[in-house]
């Protein structure tokens, strides 16, 4: 698969000062569209706000008719609230000073539904209480594990059931149904992926019906990440809500490994060089504090007007690659930068550079922290 972003002009690139991520909103909506195009309704999408943490963003997914939302982080979940989500669910067990901020913002903006995923009795019981004092509810979508082992229970145990019963009975909460993420699915190919995922079903499917036979209901199944986004999507159970969350952005990660999510690489970090003093070498501006540094430091970005590139020097504030072409740079020279990985990458910067018609427009503010201030979003 190729990767390109378009060109900025000469003057809006001679005064960029870098490292910045910039976006691209025409391609944004791109995404947009192929998102509704692989859902079929915007009522089947709940998708992840993790990766662009943008309320310009969800403005536009709720222009599509996009009202559902996942969040990761608290100061997410107010963002998602100030740009007009009608429904957020917040992904893990709020514990500690995110349980006391969770149930401020439901009296905040009392006319959005606020759940949580949990995978704990003791957690449900400290959210039951929490929410009981502030005479708020809040639904519980109960977190299951099918394969990725880092949080959730396992479907097919007695202690799956019994835990869904626990919400069903405490006050302050009520049952949203079940939350049932696969991270570790990721297969280049999509029939593997497909078969994966239809296995792990299994022992979900199992688990609704006995729900269902005991007498509770399952109003919602959230579902899966980018790379398993297309197979739920052919999946019939019309409870179904698809979370996928890198492809507002899309990233080369994905990009290369997922052949079949034909979406466009929205964002990159514009980055330039800094040093040609070492022969076939270049060091950029582009460390660690500005590109995301969890994929292996041999490949971390592409540069698509530098395809041979390989770095083999990545620290906090510096980006050294080897490549064929080296002599034909100089200090100064500008170079996009395509993150492997997008969502962490947007998460090191502060604001997002809108680029329209190859000159910057507007910056859009990311809900990067972890704690409101004074009780917003900084």
């Amino acid at each position: 698969m190729s990767f390109h972003v378009p060109s900025l002009n000469s003057e809006t690139a001679a005064m960029l000062a870098t490292p910045a991520l910039l976006v691209w909103p025409d391609r944004i909506d791109a995404n947009i569209r192929r998102m509704l195009q692989t859902a079929g309704r915007p009522d089947r999408l709940r998708p992840h706000c993790k990766t662009h943490k943008m309320a310009e963003v969800v403005r536009k997914l709720t222009a599509a008719g996009i009202t559902c939302h996942k969040a990761a982080t608290i100061v997410e979940a107010d963002m998602l609230c100030r740009a007009g989500a009608e429904d957020v669910v917040l992904a893990g067990n709020p514990v500690g000073p995110a349980l006391t901020e969770l149930v401020r913002l439901a009296g905040r903006y009392p006319d959005v539904r606020f759940s949580v995923t949990a995978d704990s009795e003791v957690c449900v019981r400290m959210l039951s209480d929490a929410c009981q004092a502030a005479g708020r509810c809040v639904g519980v979508l109960l977190d299951l594990d099918v394969g990725l082992h880092r949080t959730g229970i396992d479907p097919s145990s007695d202690a799956a059931a019994a835990l869904y019963r626990t919400i069903e009975k405490l006050p302050g909460i009520e049952p949203a149904g079940l939350h049932v993420y696969d991270g570790h699915q990721h297969q280049e190919s999509l029939a593997e992926r497909t078969n994966a995922v239809r296995s792990a079903w299994e022992p979900v499917q199992r688990l609704i019906e006995r729900l269902e036979a005991d007498g509770h209901t399952v109003p919602e199944l959230l579902c899966g990440g980018t790379p398993t986004f297309p197979v739920y999507a052919e999946f019939s159970d019309p409870r179904i809500r698809l979370s996928p969350g890198t492809c507002t952005l899309h990233d080369v990660g994905y990009g290369s490994k997922c052949p079949d999510l034909e979406f466009e690489v929205a964002a990159a970090v514009a980055t330039r060089v800094i040093s040609t003093a070492v022969p076939g070498q270049l060091t950029l501006d582009a460390g660690h504090k500005s590109v995301a540094a969890d994929p292996p430091a041999s490949r971390r970005v592409f540069f698509p007007d530098l395809p041979d590139a390989q770095a083999i020097i990545h620290n906090e504030e510096h980006l050294t690659v080897t490549t064929s072409q080296a002599a034909r740079f100089t200090p100064g020279d500008l170079l996009m930068a395509l993150p492997i990985h997008i969502c962490p990458t947007v998460a090191l910067h502060h604001c997002a550079l809108v680029v329209q018609d190859g000159r910057i427009t507007d910056e859009w503010s990311i809900a990067r922290h972890r704690r409101l201030q004074d009780g917003r979003c900084p």
